[in-house]
């Protein structure tokens, strides 16, 4: 082995692909492919072309983690309910329980516009029940511009530490006035503020400007309510689909989907069973 390729093992671990290839350009290249060394930096190694001028393309083949055994396996007869909105209780229970989660209840709410081309971004879900999941934004923002002309959304919820993710799929609607007023009335009242600062997705000219319009309303406010802004409110996501995935090592994730048939007296398609509400479930190949 040559002293440089030596050098290079020991700082490394493993042979860069501009060493390898140099490597194999010469005829040092035949006795160094069965060495240990030339070995392992081929398995770890991914070789490629890219253009010349694409210097900061990145590999991420090998990154992977270890999720559950077959043993800890999601099956049928391990829902706690068959009613979706209740075993979503169950999990999202489990998830504000775990140490591990700072914000059970971030979640991702992908929409579109009217023409399909989407967008997707992180929010805290504030409220569910059988009337559907419930968050608060500006109405005037990109999302809020995207509900109104095109009212679906998707929900994600992905816990990490639990190897658990639900996705919920829905119509949207806003919720009425009170419940928005009656929410907004309850947050921090600096949140309330910033409420009536931001309007959310449209361009700034920095930083300064959104401190200086905050400072304004601060010194406005500072002795009474903070009315909410007619540009901001609530909405709620009516599920049709609910689905619950729970990662498996050897990739045969768990998907037990919920979905609600258009007719309420709708028979359970193949493979679907009844369940509670209206719904019907199955199981889906990961």
């Amino acid at each position: 082995m040559t002293s440089t390729m030596t050098e290079c093992a020991d700082m490394t671990g493993v042979l860069t692909a501009s060493v390898v290839r140099n490597i194999l350009k010469t005829g040092a290249g035949v006795h160094l492919r069965a060495s240990p060394v030339f070995t392992e930096a081929s398995r770890r190694l991914r070789l490629y072309t890219e253009p010349a001028d694409f210097g900061s393309a990145m590999d991420l083949s090998d990154m992977r983690k270890t999720y559950r055994g077959d043993e800890e396996c999601f099956e049928e007869d391990h829902l706690v309910s068959l009613d979706p909105i209740k075993q979503f209780g169950d999990w999202f229970d489990r998830a504000a329980k775990c140490p591990e989660i700072g914000e059970p209840n971030a979640m991702c709410v992908a929409t579109a516009t009217r023409d399909g081309r989407p967008s997707a971004r992180m929010v805290l879900l504030k409220g569910y029940s059988h009337d559907g999941f419930r968050f608060f934004t500006n109405y005037e923002s990109r999302k809020g511009t995207e509900l109104e002309s095109n009212p679906h959304a998707c929900l994600m919820f992905y816990w990490e530490p639990l190897n658990r993710q639900v996705r919920i799929e829905g119509c949207v609607e806003r919720v009425p006035h009170q419940s928005s007023c009656d929410y907004f009335h309850s947050r921090p009242k600096s949140s309330q503020i910033a409420a009536a600062v931001s309007r959310q997705s449209s361009a700034v000219p920095d930083r300064q400007y959104l401190r200086q319009k905050n400072a304004e309303l601060e010194e406005k406010f500072k002795d009474g309510p903070v009315p909410m802004p007619d540009y901001w409110g609530g909405y709620v996501v009516k599920p049709h689909t609910i689905e619950f995935w729970q990662g498996q090592t050897n990739r045969l994730h768990d998907r037990i989907v919920f979905t609600r048939p258009a007719g309420a007296e709708a028979e359970p398609g193949p493979m679907q069973r009844r369940a509670e509400a209206g719904w019907v479930y199955q199981r889906l190949a990961p």
